[in-house]
């Protein structure tokens, strides 16, 4: 099992201001970030990974797709340019040392249709994204195919849909991970969702139902550790949070208030959190 803290509670990208944030997410005694990657300059990201190394810190990598660079647009252009990005950002990633890059990597972020997901749409989905998991093999960085909640996304809006989509890309570096955020609101039972990504499951994103502080708030948190215990995960558990101070992600998260102390304290209770319910069933 590794900890991990996603670094969005700061900020959507990584600058020298951000080192005695690093320091003491390594003195709390996360094993790694989880980094905001939307800068596609390699050597920024060859320098990020001597510093990384040299705090001890290992990385993981979270992405979004925009509605110009949408992997299922009726546009052609735009769903090779969404497959084009995606290749320059795991270029990113294998410059950087990341184990994963995460995230809503099928679909524009916040982008609806107004329907369900097409046929059409799901088979650009499909074809795309074995497009990307090619060039993922070959920076050595695994795929997160994250599932959204339905005010986010119409395209994967459940584990079901995620575990449907990874398995019909069918490429071992296409792989899913599983937000409790999204499940407290998307999952009728949460250990059955967890159960059917076992196979592919990667990474955990712990985050609370009103994204702030892991356990301070609903998310079932006793049958979730139950059930990864059951499942015998030992992936990423990572700590995603959100505050006010990232305006690009506003109206997708929608976090309109305050929910916290401090991030430092969100993230170090939040790791305290994460550790004792580990030691309670591992």
């Amino acid at each position: 099992m590794k900890y991990g803290m996603n670094l969005f509670l700061w900020a959507d990208d990584m600058h020298d201001g951000m080192m005695p944030i690093l320091e003491n997410l390594k003195k709390m005694g996360f094993d790694g970030v989880e980094v905001p990657l939307f800068d596609l300059n390699l050597d920024k990201w060859r320098t990020w990974a001597k510093r990384l190394d040299d705090l001890g810190l290992e990385r993981t990598a979270v992405t979004v797709c925009s509605e110009e660079a949408n992997p299922i647009s009726q546009d052609p252009a735009v769903r090779a340019r969404g497959v084009d990005l995606l290749k320059q950002t795991l270029d990113c990633c294998q410059a950087l040392g990341a184990y994963s890059l995460n995230g809503p990597l099928h679909s524009g972020l916040g982008i609806f249709s107004g329907k369900a997901p097409s046929e059409q749409e799901w088979e650009w989905g499909v074809e795309n994204l074995k497009k990307v998991s090619e060039h993922a093999a070959v920076c050595d960085v695994l795929l997160g195919i994250e599932f959204l909640n339905r005010f986010e996304t119409y395209f994967l809006s459940c584990t079901a849909d995620a575990v449907r989509f990874v398995r019909e890309i069918d490429h071992p570096n296409c792989r899913m991970m599983y937000d409790t955020f999204h499940a407290h609101i998307e999952e009728k039972n949460v250990a059955e969702a967890i159960r059917s990504c076992a196979e592919d499951l990667i990474l955990v994103h712990t985050s609370e139902n009103d994204r702030s502080t892991p356990g301070s708030g609903g998310v079932n948190w006793n049958t979730t550790f139950d059930t990864l215990k059951e499942i015998n995960f030992d992936g990423w558990l990572t700590i995603e949070a959100f505050g006010q101070s990232l305006e690009d992600l506003l109206a997708a998260t929608k976090i309109w208030r305050r929910m916290y102390e401090s991030e430092e304290q969100l993230a170090s209770d939040g790791l305290k959190f994460l550790k004792q319910e580990v030691a309670k069933r591992w």
